[in-house]
């Protein structure tokens, strides 16, 4: 798995175990990263703690998956105007163009649909949002932009 993006080492590498117990620790660490920067509002860091939240919890059922014991690496980088999100495990990987497409919003077979929420609702949330698998893992990216950048 490669490194934060770009030359600077991330700002914070947070590594917790695969449990559930630990996504208010994940979110609260990747909220106070993103409080540094002034120029991210409430609402923008709430999102961000949601799609962190989202893809911590992928990871810790791709773990639960194998039965490994390995950790959750999260990596939390404040740039100029943006901050980037990386959630890295050990599980298996998956492709992202396998996962069925949701029903529309006003469709009603909408209101049972109990999983395969987290990967549209990461994408919604956040900025830019990535995949990347290989055989040691997978590292999902998370980026969101300050509303000053977004509103050149």
């Amino acid at each position: 798995m490669s490194p934060a993006r770009g030359d600077d080492q991330p700002d914070v590498v947070l590594e917790i175990p695969a449990r559930a117990e630990y996504l208010e620790l994940v979110r609260s660490v990747v909220a106070a990263a993103a409080y540094t920067d002034p120029g991210f509002g409430d609402d923008r860091i709430n999102d961000l703690r949601i799609a962190v939240s989202e893809a911590t919890t992928n990871a810790i059922r791709a773990h639960a998956t194998l039965g490994t014991d390995h950790r959750i690496e999260v990596r939390c980088q404040v740039g100029d105007e943006k901050i980037e999100v990386e959630v890295c495990d050990r599980g298996p990987g998956f492709d992202p163009d396998s996962i069925p497409a949701l029903p529309d919003p006003e469709d009603p077979s909408r209101l049972f649909w109990e999983s395969g929420l987290g990967i549209p609702l990461m994408q919604q949330l956040t900025d830019e949002t990535e995949w990347e698998s290989d055989d040691d893992g997978t590292v999902v990216r998370l980026v969101v932009y300050t509303a000053a950048y977004l509103n050149r």
